[in-house]
């Protein structure tokens, strides 16, 4: 490391050249440029190999025209001792003091009137000793300004945290073409690879490899360059195939590195050994989580041997401090994350000690306890926030349902998981997730038991929403058949009730009214209505307003909306009153449709009901047709075609509604003309889900 001089020799700085080309982060680095002209203390935290280190010295580069003093670098990473920072600082400076006044004051009295940037790399591991020499620094001198990287803050007053991000890298469902503008994460790699690759280009032919890998490596700046290393002797694809065991492919064969960057797991490894042993166990069991996680989880999940429950707290703001977990805010919760190469060493470690059936059985049981918590209040007033809750779970519930369907022994807890997430299957609209777990839960475990049964007839609905009439009668039958063998009244009970929902979507009314009947009167019997039970009454109405019995359809509406009111309940209740427009589309009372609609609409909108908006905003397509307002009616029509994309068959694969649903748009198409139409319908098609619904319920 050189000392740069200025004019008459003075030395300004002993920041290094860039030995390679700066990748990205053009915005950051302004950013922070800017926050060093108002904050005198800028730290970049983060975890290792994300760049801390290259970014500060970057911006220390671009920002030396303002400190007349220079820019200093004072690099910690080899200090083993702490009582050795301040002497590390003063050689750094080439402060040559012999006296023995101790190396703090002559510090301070050196840079009491200096105008200069001291850049203190690596703190973390003598934290407390830099933060106190930062404090002691700062007070004595007024133009100083320090940029520090750590994988923790330094806790000193008037610090400014700047986390830095993995580089940016191209979403997962991205177009397949190259695009314009590489990500950063993308343009890093073609970078390195042509050092060592100088024929290399990032093409058509290997972009999406390129981009698949630095996905998997999280974007991390370390990890990317120590892969494009082997592109002398591997392609993309390839080290694709090995990725497995990333940590031994990744070995860096610079000597000049030091050695905890020689590997991605010596970068890993040097931050585990700074955690404290209940950071370690936490860290080590927390990569059993799937995407993020809160703290009731940590603390279900996590605590055992060597982590009692009351330690999972400040294991937790350790490994945040330490840049291991990523703290996120999803409205009024607080979230923790964790990089997938960081969870991967955590589960390596965690194999190690022995711990990963146990910790993944104790993951398993915390989120099927959610699930059977969500269950039983899917009915009650606080739909909105399971829903939620559920939808911010989902990768950790798909997790855990891998671990049923795997793990011999459990796939009959994965049918129980799979049938008790019923709520966020079809309330939230992921239909399709639904089938694809329960029908894998039902192959797993084909042996007689009641969560065999519950899980039939729970598939059958699903399919029953997704139109696929023959499947889904076969299913519900088999649950009804085998409900009755075992006696189970409860899982007869709901069986019956799906099978007649789709005789009913099957236009066979005529047996279906009968099931529904039937069901409803002992539903009424028990008084008690869960919130399966609740959705008779949208299944009834509607089968009442087919046959033309309008009095009827209202009784069972207003009967509903007696029995969800107190209760809070407004997912029920918004099909039902779905179905009353049904209703009245039936008898030909337009206005009335369109009030039943808006008020169904409203609570969907509420609830975020993915699936039931689009039915909603199809139905309001063919009223406005009715009252001749024809560009709405495409306009909405344009916009229900693209909701029905992510949900499958339209309107449950209904004949008599789909019927329907092709005649009014054959004549919106007429009146408008086939241009007019078009541009119509692309404009729906193009609206976020709230512009259709401001749209749907207010008009243009």
């Amino acid at each position: 490391m050189g000392v740069e001089t200025g004019v008459a020799g003075r030395a300004v700085g002993n920041v290094p050249a860039e030995m390679t080309s700066f990748v990205g982060r053009r915005h950051a680095t302004a950013e922070v440029k800017r926050a060093l002209s108002t904050a005198r203390l800028v730290t970049f935290t983060g975890v290792g190999g994300v760049g801390k280190s290259r970014l500060a010295l970057h911006v220390a580069r671009e920002a030396r025209r303002v400190f007349p003093d220079g820019v200093w670098l004072v690099e910690l990473a080899k200090l083993g001792d702490p009582a050795l920072v301040e002497q590390t600082v003063a050689a750094a400076l080439e402060l040559l003091d012999h006296s023995r006044r101790d190396a703090a004051t002559v510090l301070a009295e050196f840079l009491a009137d200096k105008h200069l940037l001291l850049v203190l790399d690596n703190c973390e591991h003598v934290l407390a000793r830099c933060g106190h020499l930062v404090a002691r620094l700062l007070s004595a001198a007024a133009r100083l300004s320090v940029l520090a990287t750590s994988r923790e803050p330094l806790g000193v007053p008037g610090e400014q945290l700047w986390p830095v991000p993995p580089l940016s890298v191209p979403p997962a469902d991205g177009d397949a073409q190259v695009p314009e503008q590489l990500p950063e994460a993308l343009v890093l790699f073609e970078h390195r690879a042509r050092a060592v690759a100088p024929d290399f280009t990032l093409g058509q032919d290997n972009w999406l490899a390129v981009a698949r890998l630095c996905r998997r490596l999280d974007g991390l700046p370390l990890a990317i360059e120590l892969a494009a290393v082997r592109m002398s002797i591997l392609s993309a694809e390839q080290m694709l195939e090995r990725l497995e065991d990333r940590f031994a492919l990744l070995t860096a064969e610079s000597h000049t590195a030091l050695p905890r960057h020689q590997t991605l797991r010596a970068t890993v490894d040097w931050s585990f050994e700074l955690c404290s042993e209940p950071e370690r166990a936490l860290w080590a069991r927390c990569s059993v989580f799937a995407g993020d996680f809160n703290l009731d989880a940590a603390e279900r999940v996590c605590a055992g041997a060597g982590l009692a429950t009351g330690e999972v707290f400040e294991a937790v703001s350790g490994l945040i401090d330490k840049s291991v977990l990523v703290r996120e805010e999803c409205g009024h919760v607080v979230r923790y994350r964790i990089l997938e190469t960081i969870r991967e060493y955590g589960r390596q470690r965690l194999e190690q000690a022995g711990d990963t059936a146990a910790v993944l059985r104790r993951h398993r049981d915390y989120y099927l306890h959610l699930a059977e918590q969500a269950e039983a209040n899917a009915g009650g007033p606080h739909q909105y926030q399971w829903a939620k809750r559920l939808r911010a779970e989902r990768a950790n519930m798909w997790a855990a349902l891998d671990y049923c369907l795997t793990v011999p022994g459990q796939a009959r807890a994965g049918m129980r998981l799979g049938a008790a997430l019923w709520f966020y299957w079809i309330a939230c609209g992921f239909v399709r997730d639904g089938r694809y777990w329960l029908d894998r839960a039902l192959q797993a475990d084909p042996a007689p038991s009641r969560e065999r049964a519950r899980a039939l007839w729970i598939d059958g609905w699903i399919t029953t929403m997704q139109g696929d009439k023959q499947v889904s009668l076969a299913l519900l039958k088999e649950g009804r058949s085998l409900a009755q063998e075992l006696g189970d009244d409860t899982e007869l009970t709901y069986a019956l009730q799906f099978i007649g929902a789709a005789k009913k979507m099957n236009n066979d009314l005529s047996q279906a009214i009968p099931l529904m009947d039937y069901v409803l009167a002992h539903y009424r019997e028990s008084t008690e209505w869960p919130a399966v039970a609740l959705t008779i009454f949208p299944q009834r109405v509607m089968a009442a307003g087919l046959v033309g019995d309008t009095d009827h359809a209202m009784d069972l509406l207003d009967e509903c909306r007696a029995i969800c009111t107190p209760l809070g309940e407004r997912w029920a209740l918004s099909w039902a009153l779905w179905s009353a427009a049904v209703t009245w589309w039936v008898a030909g009372d337009y206005p009335r449709m369109s009030s039943h609609l808006r008020e169904s609409l409203r609570h969907k909108r509420d609830l975020n009901d993915q699936l039931g908006i689009p039915f909603c905003v199809e139905l309001l397509s063919w009223v406005a047709a009715s009252q001749a307002d024809w560009t709405q009616a495409a306009v909405l029509r344009g916009a229900a075609e693209m909701m029905w994309e992510p949900i499958g068959r339209p309107l449950f694969g209904f004949v008599t509604l789909l019927d329907c649903s092709k005649e009014w748009k054959a004549r919106t198409r007429e009146a408008l003309g086939e241009r007019a139409y078009q541009t119509a319908v692309q404009h729906g098609a193009q609206m976020t889900q709230e512009e259709v619904i401001a749209y749907a319920l207010d008009g243009p």
